[in-house]
């Protein structure tokens, strides 16, 4: 039995908003087509997806576990038709993203250099972006940071860094050589990926500067952003003792490219932080 993807789709906005109604107006399709669509999947399948009763619509064990799975099965096919697309459109092409801190010039020559003919261009991603970007197919593979979703993805680790406190330029620990995580336990730290009710989630770096320069509150950063950005409001201030931040790349699990293969193996030899070795 092959799995009809239209069919998934139909399920994902089904099982996402929990109510036939709004998931048919999402898909622009009438209600009772809907849940044809959804009897005629369970029946594929050989089990039940949904609960329903006059208390609403959930998810069973079974419609659970699709659930999981449907979003990585939509991001493949999704990939696979944008990389088509794109190979009849021109030239051999590997998109490679990155994280801001992380310098992929290197990389990127010696792959250039080792394959002439395919096109390397470099996209930026953020936190909360790099797996969607990964899995949907916008870039090939990318340098990430922890933490990251790993399902449906293969990570190569490639170097860690110290990270270092960003700090008000009139901060009272500004100027300091080095400070502890403990001198930093009663400051206020910027919120990521759980905003508190009416912010908006801080996704770059530029976002951290405003924020911490406006006084909202301070966070760390990998050593090599304190390298790369700086501000005259900003300044940064080692932290012997916090976690090192680790750099990996990474790639959908199930592709297998040739040009994807030749690009990890170079990355090690090409990675930052042996930028400065002859």
């Amino acid at each position: 039995m092959d799995l009809d993807l239209r069919k998934i789709r139909y399920f994902v906005a089904v099982a996402e908003l929990l109510h036939f109604g709004r998931a048919a107006e999402r898909l622009h399709i009438a209600q009772p087509v809907l849940s044809r669509q959804i009897r005629a999947l369970e029946k594929d399948l050989g089990a039940p997806l949904f609960e329903r009763d006059s208390h609403g619509v959930t998810l069973t064990a079974a419609g659970r576990q699709l659930l999981d799975d449907s979003r990585q099965l939509l991001a493949t096919a999704d990939a696979t038709r944008l990389r088509v697309r794109r190979a009849a459109g021109g030239p051999r092409r590997l998109v490679v993203g990155f994280r801001a801190g992380v310098v992929v010039t290197r990389a990127l020559r010696a792959f250039g250099a080792a394959h002439p003919d395919v096109e390397a261009l470099a996209r930026r991603v953020e936190w909360d972006d790099q797996e969607r970007l990964i899995l949907g197919g916008t870039v090939d593979l990318a340098y990430v940071r922890r933490p990251i979703r790993e399902q449906g993805l293969t990570l190569l680790p490639l170097f860690s860094e110290a990270r270092v406190a960003m700090l008000p330029a009139d901060h009272r620990l500004a100027g300091k050589p080095e400070i502890a995580l403990a001198d930093l336990a009663d400051e206020p730290r910027l919120r990521y990926a759980d905003p508190r009710p009416g912010e908006l989630p801080i996704r770059t770096i530029e976002e951290k500067f405003e924020s911490v320069a406006s006084g909202s509150g301070i966070t760390l950063v990998p050593e090599s952003v304190a390298e790369q950005y700086s501000r005259p409001d900003i300044t940064y201030v080692p932290v012997p003792d916090a976690e090192r931040d680790e750099v990996l790349l990474a790639w959908e699990a199930s592709r297998r490219s040739p040009l994807i293969t030749a690009f990890a193996r170079l990355a090690p030899l090409a990675d930052p932080a042996r930028a400065e070795e002859p």
